[in-house]
């Protein structure tokens, strides 16, 4: 079957867009089982060197549709006009667009040898390039990967405790492949495979719910959202303006601690909170004494550079933490975020992006941490990771590989406003709770604050824009799943298959 141009245009724009419209907050799940098909067609024995822009395509039309907030975040925060925000986001779209046309010249070369050996490949090449996405040196960024938009249904969702989220990305390629392949070739016998695995799927979709565990925890937690606005600048007077609204969260603390003793959770700091601002550590201090209980609350660190090191002996940097207090107010465990968040935390390539003027200078850096350490707690060790952290499987994974049998997901996602954004990123990680087999507590400054089973269900919740506080069961765990033993074990076969299929083809040539 030999596509015009156009209809190849056609076929890959429309595969990026329902892609997209298969995540938070379009809520179209389903289309994402054909969106690759879309792809595969619109790449089916296009010319090698043309191919690469059918994927660049997919990828120009997927960010932009599926990541608008990211318009708001700049804009708002970054003080940018509208242009240099539109810029930004083309960015994005061409960095993915990229690596997707990787996947269209693959597909491409494969298919001119065999149109069942490229559909073969496809949902191969389509995990290898996910877990690349996962893995650049400077924008690492595996946000909305395929699988996600599968990840609504429980049953399914819980193949990642085998596999992480690249098995179901795998399936839900593998899925469009025989598609594209059932139309390409027009067998009957094609088609028939794809109604047999439809209906496996519904099978296990519909009826597999009632196969899935639950669990009857033993402790509760109390997750503080603290609903502050969102600021980009902070005047020198802020803790005596907001003293009351900090009053107010510290009677809300330890209120709940008193009522229901247990693990007090602040978010990822939304404000200018530093144990180093003698204010702010007198306060918090004062609530972990006041209320009896462990307290973790997110914070701006400030560490000097030890002497001896090679960069900068004796600067004082900044890191992005989690820091635990005990019933007395002593600072016993601190994490340092190590996965940074791009043009939020850092700007990559600063020198270089020149054109973004006021954003670059207004971004400071912070210094990411190195150690995914775990904290103890009375009845158990925790992990705690931060934000944009979520987003990554094997970064997580490895809080639980250390001995934590709790994860704790501290957040700042105000930035977002009330775009699609909290809700993509509560859908992200919700998913390492099930990879890892652990209870999840998620607390946020402004909402999606939640506890999540080891299943994946989300046991409680908080509404958004409010201030007050969650009291979220939770358990400790000590099994380990496949996926933690062995971590990104599928992904690297993957990365084989792929290698292997594409140099039998390019060997042929």
């Amino acid at each position: 079957m030999n596509f015009s141009w156009y209809t190849r245009t056609l076929l890959a724009a429309a595969s990026g867009l329902t892609l997209a419209l298969s995540f938070p907050n379009y809520n179209l799940p389903l289309l994402a089982w054909i969106s690759i098909s879309l792809l595969i067609l619109a790449s089916f024995r296009a010319r090698p060197a043309v191919a690469p822009l059918y994927g660049l395509l997919h990828g120009l039309v997927f960010y932009p549709v599926c990541l608008p907030w990211m318009d708001v975040v700049v804009r708002q925060y970054g003080n940018v006009d509208a242009w240099t925000s539109a810029g930004l986001l083309a960015l994005v779209g061409i960095a993915g667009g990229a690596v997707c046309a990787v996947f269209s010249w693959g597909v491409a070369v494969t298919s001119r040898k065999s149109g069942l050996l490229a559909c073969m490949l496809a949902p191969f090449l389509w995990v290898t390039l996910e877990f690349a996405r996962a893995h650049l040196p400077i924008f690492a960024f595996p946000w909305n990967l395929a699988g996600y938009a599968a990840s609504g249904n429980l049953p399914l969702v819980q193949l990642t405790a085998v596999t992480g989220i690249y098995g179901l990305s795998f399936v839900v390629v593998a899925y469009g492949s025989m598609v594209a392949y059932a139309i390409l070739s027009g067998r009957q016998r094609a088609w028939k495979f794809v109604l047999s695995f439809t209906a496996l799927l519904f099978f296990v979709a519909v009826g597999g719910r009632y196969l899935v565990p639950s669990e009857t925890p033993r402790f509760v937690a109390h997750l503080v959202q603290t609903n502050f606005a969102q600021s980009y600048d902070y005047p020198p007077d802020w803790m005596q303006v907001h003293a009351n609204d900090l009053d107010e969260l510290g009677q809300i603390s330890v209120d709940a601690a008193r009522r229901n003793p247990g693990l007090i959770v602040w978010p990822e700091s939304p404000a200018p909170f530093s144990l180093q601002d003698a204010v702010f550590a007198a306060r918090v201090q004062q609530i972990a004494r006041d209320s009896g209980s462990d307290f973790l609350v997110g914070a701006e660190d400030w560490k000097r550079i030890a002497a001896g090191t090679r960069n900068a002996p004796g600067k004082w940097v900044a890191t992005n933490s989690a820091v635990l207090l005990n019933p007395s107010g002593e600072r016993i465990f601190t994490y340092d975020k190590i996965h940074l968040v791009p043009f939020g935390e850092y700007v990559p390539l600063r020198r270089w992006l020149t054109f973004a003027g006021k954003l670059t200078a207004d971004i400071g850096d912070f210094t990411p941490g190195s150690v995914y350490g775990v904290g103890r707690l009375p009845d158990g060790r925790f992990g705690s990771f931060i934000c944009f952290e979520a987003t990554f499987p094997d970064a997580v994974r490895r809080f639980t590989a250390g001995g934590a049998e709790l994860l704790i997901n501290i957040s700042n996602d105000g930035w977002f406003g009330r775009s699609s954004a909290p809700a993509q990123h509560l859908m992200m990680a919700r998913v390492r709770a099930i990879e890892n087999r652990r209870w999840l507590l998620r607390d946020t400054n402004n909402g999606f604050t939640v506890s999540v089973d080891p299943y994946g269900r989300i046991v409680a919740e908080l509404p958004t824009d409010i201030r007050g506080q969650l009291e979220a069961p939770y358990d400790f765990r000590s099994d380990l799943t496949l996926y933690v033993r062995f971590g990104d074990w599928f992904a690297w076969l993957c990365v084989l298959a792929s290698l292997v299929l594409l140099g039998m083809v390019l060997a042929r040539s």
